[in-house]
């Protein structure tokens, strides 16, 4: 069965079609899931690549910002999406045109000199100023770089399957051409529309799930979670069962599962969610960022702790512009027509991420003291 039939059957199964919801609710969702990806992304950048162990250590389960005097910064899981959002407001309507506008957005992000830029992405990137066209710059990877920025894809087109596939295809092949990476980013999609819709339960939506991909891994995974869910085990007890006992890595079919089985454990409550999955440790970023972008999308803006939020402390791709690239977001699709980008002051960027890469590392030196 194709993706948009389980989509339109998981719809007829629970009876109707949502009605369209109203402009300022998709404003409350989009700026949930934006903000939601943000905060995800800075409490998890600390820890990222730290085991679990070693996180109880050091912080004894208590998340809150500690990346530069207890302040918090965005990584490239915020910037992506961002990148994405931007793009969406240019190009709502051609996944072609979409693509080469969120390939001169990655050209120019590198001229910025990022931290942390995972090497695929680096690869494809290189491979775009050298000339390939966006249709051909994707590497093999089965990284999570899609997955982390394919959230506000699902949530822009959640009453269409077939542009959702589309567009995150598109933003996909653009950096990774292993088809888990496409499998797992359809994945959060998929969720991500199914949060902002609010149409049917996530219990039904699980059931889908293995739709989503054809790989016999995935195939496996699905079954696990399912069962986990069923049993009602813990995020971390799901992510022993598929080997991250030390913590979640950076390949899409551990990042993406766990976030996916956090959202579906936690579904209500924000802070528990984010919190479950931050302890698993590892690529805690990357999963807070995930797993922020589907919970805000599915209990808006005011559900995300105001703690959070406010000590997000990032220019120019501020708490400010996340909240007006979703009014604009909202605005488009009520006006069904490109409204254009939300523009911001980018030389500010060249302090921003000088800063950013000293603080980063100064946690890397830091991990070299105790506690083990």
């Amino acid at each position: 069965m194709s993706l948009p039939s389980c989509v339109n059957r998981l719809r007829r199964k629970n009876n109707v079609m949502a009605a369209y919801p109203p402009s300022s609710d998709l404003q409350d969702r989009f700026a949930g899931l934006l903000l939601g990806t943000a905060v995800g992304d800075s409490l998890g950048l600390p820890a990222e690549g730290i085991s679990r162990g070693r996180i109880q250590r050091m912080w004894h389960g208590r998340w809150q910002h500690r990346f530069l005097f207890g302040q918090g910064m965005v990584s490239d899981d915020t910037e992506h999406t961002l990148f994405v959002a931007q793009a969406l407001l240019a190009h709502p309507d051609d996944e072609a045109a979409f693509q080469r506008c969120l390939a001169w957005k990655l050209r120019l992000w590198l001229l910025g000199l990022p931290a942390g830029i995972g090497l695929a992405t680096l690869k494809a990137i290189l491979k775009l100023w050298l000339g390939y066209s966006p249709s051909r710059s994707g590497v093999w990877s089965a990284g999570n770089g899609p997955a982390m920025r394919s959230a506000i894809i699902g949530a822009y087109f959640f009453d269409d399957a077939k542009k959702r596939r589309a567009f995150v295809s598109a933003a996909t092949r653009l950096t990774h051409t292993d088809p888990k990476a496409e499998t797992a980013a359809l994945a959060v999609a998929e969720a991500a529309a199914l949060s902002v819709e609010q149409n049917g339960s996530a219990e039904a939506w699980v059931s889908y799930l293995p739709g989503f991909g054809t790989d016999a891994e995935w195939q496996e995974i699905c079954r696990k979670l399912t069962a986990a869910l069923a049993a009602r085990k813990s995020v971390s007890e799901f992510a022993d069962e598929l080997g991250l006992q030390r913590g979640v890595t950076g390949y899409a079919y551990h990042s993406v599962p766990v976030a996916l089985y956090a959202w579906l454990r936690h579904p209500d409550d924000f802070r528990m969610a984010l919190t479950a999955a931050l302890d698993c440790g590892g690529d805690t970023d990357t999963v807070g960022a995930i797993l922020g972008a589907l919970m805000g999308a599915r209990l808006g803006r005011k559900a995300i702790p105001q703690e959070w939020l406010e000590g997000i402390c990032d220019q120019p791709r501020s708490v400010g512009l996340l909240s007006r690239v979703a009014e604009r977001l909202s605005q488009q699709l009520a006006a069904n027509r490109a409204i254009g980008p939300a523009r911001y002051f980018w030389p500010w960027l060249v302090v921003r991420n000088g800063v950013f890469l000293i603080t980063v590392l100064c946690h890397g030196f830091r991990r070299l003291l105790p506690p083990y």
